[in-house]
């Protein structure tokens, strides 16, 4: 069995390879940042969970047109990008994150909020939570 370093090597000198034989025939792969940041949307710091095994899950989230989440919070941090759609995220302060298609969110930790569909199209909402493993990803908070 190959080790880690070796295989590496292998995998890079194929990947060059091929990036040398066929970059007359593809365009380059481009990077464009979508998002820096160490707060929520809402200023908080981002911290992860600590003390036991780290869990990442992914959720393609759609909301219906003039749906609701309902009001909810999530105990761990969790990244987003809006596919599809308008979404307005509210807090209880009344405070509106308004998202389009395209636009990268992170979201409120352990706060409360709900997001509505604002628009024509469901919104499809591709989410990453950053947990441990069992760990509860979404709470429904009473009306």
């Amino acid at each position: 069995m190959m080790n880690k370093q070796l295989l590496t090597s292998v995998l890079c000198f194929a990947l060059s390879a091929c990036a040398t034989t066929h970059s007359d025939k593809i365009a380059p792969i481009t990077s464009t940042q979508l998002l820096k940041t160490t707060t929520t949307w809402d200023g908080k710091a981002i911290t992860y969970p600590t003390g036991e095994k780290a869990q990442v899950t992914a959720l393609m989230i759609e909301i219906p047109v003039n749906g609701e989440t309902g009001w909810h919070r999530h105990p761990v941090p969790s990244f987003a990008m809006i596919v599809e759609g308008t979404l307005d995220v509210a807090l209880k302060d009344g405070s509106v994150n308004h998202l389009k298609a395209g636009d990268p969110l992170v979201e409120v930790v352990d706060t409360a909020h709900n997001g509505r569909n604002t628009g024509s199209v469901p919104v499809k909402i591709m989410v990453f939570y950053t947990g441990t493993v069992n760990s509860v990803l979404t709470i429904k908070e009473k009306p």
